[in-house]
């Protein structure tokens, strides 16, 4: 029910990069020991992070841990170029965790942009020789995009093992949303889920009119509690990665994963659940519905995302966060000629331009 992700592990307070080691190690052995099997490692785009937290995971996992939890590994199809990238990056996440065998090994951030280019055909056929030659076991993908591109993705291949998505109850209707889930289920897949809290967005810093919402349902629950049930309702869903930075969030969640339960919210708290989804959706800026109609852009800018960022950043008053996010996918909205092909494209003539410029002033801190 319960999957540990690695992409806010604890920093030293005397130096903000360095990853607490003492204090990491506690977290992921208390999550083992308690029944966490599942470990999404993501992708940290910062290469001396990614080293330095593939090596910490390595030594964390020594003395019989490594035997007790199931290892995921991604990367970005953008990244991608051949069968080459591929196999540098297996064999070196298998030196930097110390290990002989990955569990899973996921093509990451599909979209319809970079499935048709991908050289999928010889992935396929350089995955499955590795999982011949014992090196990895099973091969997975994470996705952003429409219903369709999924089921596309899906037909391409018979063995894809796992599928994961970003869901909460903000994404009911976000691609690919409930339909896309309950798809890849019925196709026998594992399906995952990453941000069921939107990163603690859904937990701290909330509106007035949110928080009393939550202070007047019941039952009573925090926020977490509330955001994390709803997600396990789901019966298609087989583990919820929490990005967690602390022991307190560990034990807490780990509690909650042991009381959790499939089709168990009652009618009146999913009421509770739509009057707190429908009060965020009230404050969302940008009315895009991310159809990407205004793709592909001729400059390769990802509008879709960028004002999805942007909602966010307003939506749940995070602009820290997000301005992070921006920068680690390397958006470059200064390469925008003011063409006006995505205004003819978009279905609600959104003023894209417009919201492009505030949306550089915002989250790159551009004037």
């Amino acid at each position: 029910m319960l999957g540990f992700g690695v992409m806010r592990l604890p920093r030293l307070e005397e130096d903000r990069v360095r990853i607490d080691e003492v204090e990491a190690t506690r977290m992921l052995r208390h999550a083992i020991d308690h029944g966490v099997n599942f470990l999404d490692l993501g992708y940290l785009y910062d290469s001396g992070q990614r080293e330095q937290v593939s090596r910490l995971i390595g030594q964390i996992l020594q003395n019989g841990y490594r035997q007790k939890i199931k290892i995921a590994a991604s990367l970005p199809v953008s990244l991608i170029n051949s069968t080459d990238d591929v196999e540098s990056y297996l064999n070196q996440q298998l030196d930097w965790l110390q290990i002989d065998k990955l569990d899973f090994f996921l093509l990451a951030e599909l979209n319809r942009q970079n499935w048709p280019d991908l050289p999928s055909e010889e992935i396929f056929k350089h995955t499955e020789a590795a999982i011949a030659e014992g090196r990895l076991d099973w091969l997975g993908f994470s996705f952003h995009d429409d219903y369709q591109t999924l089921r596309s993705v899906l037909e391409a291949y018979d063995n894809w093992s796992l599928c994961r998505f970003q869901y909460s109850f903000m994404d009911v209707d976000h691609h690919p949303g409930v339909g896309g889930i309950k798809y890849a289920y019925d196709k026998g897949l594992a399906v995952v889920i990453t941000e069921p809290l939107k990163g603690g967005r859904l937990t701290r810093k909330f509106p007035e009119s949110v928080k009393k919402i939550w202070a007047e349902s019941t039952p009573k629950r925090s926020p977490a509690e509330w955001g994390l049930c709803w997600v396990w309702n789901h019966p298609e869903i087989a583990t919820a990665v929490s990005d967690m930075s602390s022991l307190a969030q560990v034990k807490e969640n780990v509690a909650l994963a042991d009381k959790a339960q499939a089709s168990s919210l009652t009618v009146p708290e999913e009421l509770v659940i739509n009057r707190v989804r429908d009060t965020y959706r009230e404050m969302k800026p940008i009315p895009c519905t991310a159809c990407r109609g205004c793709m592909p852009c001729p400059k390769d800018i990802d509008v879709p995302r960028i004002f999805e960022l942007y909602n966010d950043a307003v939506i749940y008053n995070d602009i820290e966060t997000v301005r992070s996010v921006f920068r680690n996918e390397k958006h470059r909205i200064d390469t925008c000629d003011a063409c006006g092909d995505c205004i003819k494209s978009c279905g609600f003539k959104l003023p894209v331009i417009d919201w492009l410029k505030k949306a550089r002033t915002l989250l790159a801190g551009d004037e």
